[in-house]
């Protein structure tokens, strides 16, 4: 075990977006910073389908202050976006220790004690605060249906040319869903998408690729099953239920696509004594300082909407949690912060 005796300033558990911004901040403000982060920095964008073009524009999702330029000056795509982040730490020199999982987290007098376990032996840090900027998305939604985890079954798309010239079906009705049925399509699958509800929320799909999907459907070039779900899966087939009457059918599928959505890892709030409201998780913090119930325990980014069911929290409306926690580590009043992207445009 490595000990560090001195303790730091902050920990921010995550290199993401948004704790990567509070890293920032807390630097410019002469706060000793350490990045821990379980996997790679913006380890949730690395699993995004290849190149998956964000939602919102390149001005709000850009972060600390660095613009994101991209080569067709068009929203960016999930490499572009992680290579930006990778500039951000360059340019910024944030100490980040990637794979570098934190075990638990613990209080101790007036801070806090962090453990980790790289891969080279388990670590301890003290520290005086910490963030958790451990986004909302961690691992994906289970149907717990039989066959989900067959081997031609995924809740993850990660590009469309392995379903070339084969079945598959798609489950799910948002973003994810949509996208990955059109390229697959367009890769030469034959595709089927089954949704629970009877038609697609506007407000839930990119609004460049749901008046494609409904002329796919109407003319016969996507299959779809809407008002259905699965429950269960075979070798080569799936098993759909209407949601309206319990009339089951089945519908052959070479491969599976589970994009239902995905839900936050609250192990570390839960070890902290952080209080979580609802069905949804949601961490109880003071939204002008981002301090949960926890004294110096402060949370940043989509974690603050707990696992969220109709989206409200992006990258975009969370820039000013890094504004608000950097004042209240430095003793100053919360900043009186108008927020350009209050109201996402995603």
């Amino acid at each position: 075990m490595t000990e560090k005796n001195d303790r730091l300033d902050v920990i921010i558990v995550g290199a993401g977006p948004i704790g990567l911004e509070c890293a920032v901040r807390m630097r410019q403000a002469d706060l000793e910073v350490l990045v821990v982060e379980k996997g790679a920095v913006g380890q949730t964008m690395t699993w995004f389908p290849r190149q998956m073009h964000f939602f919102s524009s390149n001005d709000r999702i850009g972060i600390a202050d660095v613009p994101i330029q991209t080569l067709d000056q068009q929203k960016a795509t999930r490499e572009e976006y992680l290579a930006y982040l990778r500039q951000v730490v360059k340019i910024h020199d944030i100490p980040v220790r990637t794979f570098e999982p934190v075990t638990r987290l613990e209080s101790e007098g007036d801070g806090f004690v962090v453990r980790t376990a790289p891969p080279g032996g388990e670590r301890l840090y003290r520290t005086h605060r910490v963030v958790l900027a451990v986004g909302d998305m961690d691992v994906p939604r289970k149907l717990d249906i039989p066959g989900e985890e067959l081997p031609h079954v995924s809740h993850y798309f990660e590009e469309p040319h392995r379903y070339f010239g084969r079945k598959l079906l798609v489950v799910g009705g948002k973003n994810s869903a949509v996208e990955a049925a059109l390229r697959c399509y367009h890769a030469g699958a034959k595709v089927a998408i089954s949704y629970r509800r009877d038609d697609f929320k506007e407000s839930s799909v990119k609004y460049w690729l749901l008046p494609e999907l409904k002329g796919r459907l109407r003319r016969g070039q996507v299959t779809g099953h809407l008002g259905t779900v699965p429950v269960a899966i075979g070798p080569d087939s799936v098993t759909l239920e209407r949601v309206d009457g319990g009339e089951r059918f089945e519908v052959e599928a070479d491969d599976v696509l589970l994009l239902t959505g995905y839900v936050g890892d609250t192990t570390l709030l839960d070890a902290a004594g952080v209080e979580l409201e609802g069905p949804e998780s949601i961490p109880t913090f003071d939204p002008d300082t981002m301090e949960t119930n926890v004294p110096g325990l402060y949370v940043a980014g989509t974690v603050t909407a707990g696992t969220q069911s109709s989206f409200m929290v992006f990258i975009e409306n969370c820039h000013v949690h890094a504004e608000r926690i950097t004042a209240h580590a430095m003793g100053r009043p919360a900043p009186e912060v108008s927020d350009p992207f209050e109201r996402p445009e995603a």
